[in-house]
């Protein structure tokens, strides 16, 4: 298939459709050439970042907009504006291709029209992109009621969350400390000629100057080294588990967590619990490449004693189901499938999950409760109310008026993440 047919078809799924990105993606990337691959993930990914600028600008190049069979038109036209406003395809090439996209969409007729309203938006493109971005929605790239969340949650920083959002986002890798140290790592990236940095605190962390194939990655096959944001490196850091303990992963696709445990320390035995059956399959695949075991389940978290009769944990880390609005900039969808009430329903979730999860935990032990959320009603708001119904249970290492510690997105260049540290009384 024509990649600019291909990369309208995903974005009609995702914004008419509700699919997510990371379902829609891989689909298409099924219909068109490998070489093509990197192509689609780009126009995919920019245009939904910036899917309200490019509507605004469709809305002004045509007279009445193409609704029911024709809605895929539509986006192909999204395609288009993306490619010329924010690429460096040549011009030419760009329309041509995307007119030519119409064909493969089986709607040849429509091509004259496709052709007129990109050639009208490079003789006009100054003006249509001041257009806009001379509204909210199109000047931040974000729906007026997460907007509106954001501005009330963190009215010093709500710019620079939206900033980190419309960012594309770094690869960050994690060093598997079983076959070499951050430094030795580093060391063989920079054999491969490929350059990277550090981070301050997650100690295994690597962040590549530019995205790389895991093929290219000195022993990726072999389990030396794994994809994962630097955010998510430090659940170790906070869970801090020992030799010898029997923990729990909660929620644990795709398994990045688990692994990084197993990578640290000889548990008596790592159990990684999710819901979903078809991500559960992910943490296998991680467990396998990196010559690890955990015994995997799949279960709901609010019900242990369905999947769980063995003893209490020492160790739980619970990722808790999210609105993972801090992980737009690697899911631009996101901004466009969450609604607002939402957020609400999933803090139900997690408060009902947090609840079973204590069940489960050790006296003395530890639960760590984390989210790639930014929602202060998912995080401290959620830790807060949990401490004032729980009287088993100790804060460590923050303080019960604002407890946890919420990363925001791009902070050392990281994605926006939660933790909390609690320790049920011995």
């Amino acid at each position: 298939m024509n990649v600019r047919a291909a990369a309208a078809n995903v974005l009609y799924l995702v914004v008419d459709k509700g699919h997510s990105l990371s379902n829609a993606l891989p689909e298409a990337q099924q219909s068109i050439r490998p070489r093509d691959h990197a192509l689609l993930q780009e126009i995919c990914y920019g245009a939904l970042r910036y899917l309200p600028r490019l509507e605004s600008i469709a809305s002004q190049l045509m007279e009445k907009p193409l609704k029911g069979k024709q809605r895929v038109f539509h986006h192909l036209i999204l395609v288009g504006l993306y490619q010329l406003g924010h690429m460096r395809i040549p011009a030419h090439a760009a329309v041509a291709d995307t007119v030519e996209g119409a064909q493969d969409l089986k709607g040849p007729r429509l091509r004259g029209l496709i052709n007129a309203v990109l050639r009208n938006y490079q003789r006009n493109q100054e003006q249509l992109d001041a257009f806009s971005v001379s509204h909210n929605a199109g000047k931040y790239a974000h729906p007026s009621w997460l907007l509106k969340t954001l501005q009330q949650a963190y009215p010093q920083q709500w710019q620079e969350i939206v900033d980190a959002n419309n960012q594309k986002a770094p690869m960050w890798l994690r060093v598997n400390q079983q076959h070499h140290d951050r430094d030795a790592y580093v060391a063989l990236l920079n054999d491969a000629n490929i350059d990277s940095t550090t981070h301050s605190e997650a100690k295994d962390a690597i962040k590549l100057a530019a995205p790389s194939d895991v093929r290219a990655l000195p022993g990726f096959a072999e389990g030396w080294v794994s994809v994962q944001d630097a955010a998510a490196q430090l659940a170790l850091r906070y869970l801090q588990p020992q030799d010898g303990e029997l923990i729990l992963d909660c929620c644990a696709a795709p398994g990045g967590k688990t692994a990084h445990v197993l990578e640290q320390v000889s548990a008596r035995e790592v159990v990684a619990i999710d819901c979903d059956e078809t991500r559960l399959k992910r943490v296998t695949e991680n467990l396998q490449r990196l010559n690890l075991q955990a015994q995997v389940i799949c279960g709901d978290a609010r019900h242990p004693q369905q999947w769980w009769q063995g003893e209490q944990f020492d160790r739980i880390l619970l990722d808790a189901p999210c609105s993972a609005t801090g992980v737009i900039r690697r899911h631009p969808d996101i901004k466009w499938l969450r609604r607002e009430d939402d957020i609400a329903a999933l803090a139900q979730l997690q408060s009902e999950i947090f609840d079973a999860m204590w069940t489960q935990l050790k006296p003395g032990g530890t639960l760590v409760y984390a989210t790639c959320s930014i929602m202060p009603m998912e995080n401290v708001e959620q830790v807060k109310a949990f401490l004032q119904r729980t009287q088993d249970v100790e804060l460590v290492g923050s303080d019960p008026e604002q407890p946890g510690r919420q990363i925001l997105p791009g902070e050392e260049d990281m994605d926006g993440f939660y933790y909390a540290v609690l320790r049920k009384h011995a």
